[in-house]
């Protein structure tokens, strides 16, 4: 999965950019927090289990 879809369902689901980490970038919702790798090509694996973990 591209990683710009990602972040737009994570923003969908409320979540704002907070900050770049080393190698992700930080959303936050409240006091959730989700990092997401800083690459063109998100792992499927890891974007299904983020997708699942938020109920996106």
């Amino acid at each position: 999965m591209k990683q710009r879809d990602l972040v737009k369902r994570l923003e969908k689901a409320g979540f704002e950019f907070a900050r770049h980490g080393g190698n992700h970038d930080v959303y936050v919702r409240g006091s959730d927090i989700e990092q997401i790798p800083r690459h063109k090509e998100v792992n499927e694996q890891l974007a299904k289990a983020i997708i699942r973990k938020w109920g996106l």
